[in-house]
């Protein structure tokens, strides 16, 4: 069974699996792409061997996202559960400016995946080095930003949709864009709304699996 849940901001996409498995006693559990704690929205899941060797195509397939991007202050995270390490000035923007650095970053590129980030490198997840201070070489990876679009600009937040490629990580995306107009900057709000095929408008809460379950044996 593949369900698509809402997953709430706090919690790790892997609590929500072990919620999962406590809910529905399914030892093989899986997910189709990881969501950081502080964000929130679509979270595809796979419960039993069957269903969890379909994931991989699922991960693959591309993924729409809407974000906040608070200019001005950049945290070691990218997002706002990070500690800050850096302040700079804020130049006079525009929508326009805002477009035309969108516009920049459109296609095909290489994006370096941030040390907090559940990406293993020799067998080690970077952020388990990020939290030690170790801070180690990585290979760009490529990916696609086949949409991005700006939904408001107020003060210093910048809100935006994008739609991408299997793994962009759009704290990294947010950190560029903030160095394109000229400052810094981190997220404060993520919200995935679509993996593929599976929207979140029809995603359900972890309060509703277990009757989901049930429904799904009858």
């Amino acid at each position: 069974m593949i369900i698509a849940v809402n997953k709430p901001s706090g919690p790790t996409s892997f609590d929500i699996i072990r919620k999962v498995k406590n809910i529905t006693g399914e030892k093989k559990v899986g997910h189709a792409g990881t969501l950081d704690p502080f964000a929130e929205g679509l979270l595809v899941i796979g419960v039993s061997r069957e269903s969890t060797r379909k994931l991989g195509a699922i991960s693959g397939s591309e993924k729409d996202y809407i974000a906040t991007l608070r200019l001005g202050i950049s945290t070691d995270s990218g997002d706002r559960d990070g500690k800050v390490v850096e302040s700079a000035e804020i130049p006079k923007l525009t929508d326009k400016d805002i477009k035309t650095v969108f516009s920049q970053l459109i296609g095909k590129q290489q994006q370096i995946p941030p040390m907090y980030s559940a990406k293993k490198v020799n067998g080690t997840r970077l952020y388990k080095l990020a939290r030690r201070n170790i801070e180690i070489h990585r290979e760009p990876i490529e990916i696609e930003i086949s949409r991005l679009k700006l939904l408001d600009f107020q003060e210093n937040d910048i809100t935006f949709s994008v739609t991408c490629s299997k793994g962009t990580y759009i704290r990294q995306l947010g950190v560029d864009i903030a160095k394109s107009l000229g400052t810094v900057g981190h997220l404060i709000s993520l919200l995935r709304t679509r993996v593929g095929d599976f929207l979140l408008d029809d995603a359900i809460q972890l309060k509703d699996i277990k009757q989901l379950c049930k429904f799904t044996e009858n």
